[in-house]
C-alpha cells in the first residue's frame, strides 16, 4: 500500500512553526511585512492572492495589498516596485503572475530587490542556488523538498528525475535535489526515450503542465511520485500531471491533487517572508 503525502497537514505544521517564530520576532520588536501586487482580475490569481493574505494573517505577518487595473503600464508597475524596494517597512515583495501582455514579466521580476524577492525568481537568487550560497529559493521546489523530508523519504544517493525545465519549478527543483545529494536527470519536451529514463527514478517530480500525462508506464515500482500540475479534467474535477488512479498503486508514496504540492507553495512563501528579517 502506498503512502499518501499530505501537503495540507505538512504545510499546517510549517505554518505553526512559523507562527511561533513570528511571535518571538514581535517580542524583539521586529515586524514582518509582505507587499502583494496583482495586476488585473484573473480569477485564479485572485484565489492565490487571497490564500497568501490569509496565510499572512494566520502566522502574524502584515500584508500590504496593491490591486492594479488590467491596463496598468509596465512603467507604472516598475515605479510601484521601486517605491516598495526603498520602503524599510516592507520585507518582501510579491508580484502575482501571470501579468497582462503589455508587461514584460522578466523585467518586473528583475526589478524587485533580490533581498525582498521572496518568490526566489530574481537571477541573483537563482545564481545563489546554483553556487550554493544564501538566497531565496523558489517556493514550489522548496516545498517539495520539505514534503519529501517530512515524509521520511531519503534523497541522498537516489535516482531523481524531474520532468519539466521551467525557471519556476523544473530547474530549481533539479538544483535542490542535487544539493540534497540526489543523482538528478531532467527530462523535457525534446527528451528521447523519456519512459526509459523515468522508469529508473526512485523519486519522480512531474511538472509538465499537461493533465494526466504520466501514467503507470512512466513509473518504476515503488517510486516516490510528486505531482506539481493542477488542471480541471473533462468532468471539471481537479487533477494533476499524473494519472493518479493508474500510477498510485505502483508507488511507495505519492502526492494527491489537490492537497499535495499546492498548500506547500504558500507555506514556503511564508517561510521566505519570515527568513527575510534574518
Amino acid at each position: 500500500m502506498y503512502q499518501l503525502i499530505d501537503g495540507k497537514k505538512i504545510s499546517q505544521e510549517i505554518k505553526e512553526e512559523l507562527k511561533e517564530k513570528v511571535a518571538i520576532r514581535k517580542e524583539e520588536g521586529k515586524e514582518i511585512c509582505l507587499a502583494v501586487i496583482q495586476v488585473g482580475s484573473d480569477p485564479a490569481s485572485s484565489v492565490y492572492v487571497g490564500n497568501k493574505k490569509k496565510a499572512c494573517a494566520y502566522i502574524g505577518i502584515e500584508s500590504l495589498s496593491y490591486e492594479l487595473p488590467e491596463e496598468t503600464t509596465q512603467q507604472e508597475l516598475l515605479k510601484l516596485i521601486d517605491k516598495l524596494n526603498t520602503d524599510k517597512k516592507v520585507n518582501g515583495i510579491l508580484v502575482q503572475l501571470p501579468l497582462p501582455k503589455q508587461i514584460d514579466e522578466q523585467k518586473v521580476i528583475q526589478a524587485i530587490a533580490p533581498e525582498k524577492d521572496v518568490d526566489g525568481f530574481h537571477e541573483k537568487n537563482v545564481g545563489a542556488l546554483c553556487v550554493g550560497s544564501k538566497g531565496y529559493v523558489s517556493c514550489t521546489p522548496l516545498g517539495i523538498i520539505q514534503l519529501l523530508k517530512r515524509s521520511g523519504v531519503e534523497i541522498s544517493g537516489k535516482n531523481c528525475v524531474v520532468i519539466g525545465r521551467s525557471n519556476i519549478v523544473g530547474k530549481p527543483m533539479a538544483l535542490l535535489l542535487l544539493r540534497e545529494n540526489g543523482t538528478v536527470t531532467v527530462c523535457h519536451s525534446r527528451t528521447q526515450n523519456m519512459q526509459e529514463i523515468t522508469r529508473q527514478a526512485d523519486i519522480l517530480v512531474v511538472a509538465v503542465g499537461k493533465p494526466k500525462m504520466i501514467d503507470a508506464s512512466y513509473v518504476k515500482e515503488g517510486a516516490v511520485v510528486i505531482d506539481v500540475g493542477i488542471h480541471r479534467d473533462e468532468n471539471n474535477k481537479l487533477c494533476g500531471d499524473v494519472d493518479f488512479e493508474d500510477v498510485a498503486p505502483h508507488t511507495s508514496a505519492i502526492t494527491p491533487v489537490p492537497g499535495g504540492v499546492g498548500p506547500m507553495t504558500i507555506a514556503m512563501l511564508m517561510y521566505n517572508c519570515v527568513s527575510s528579517v534574518e
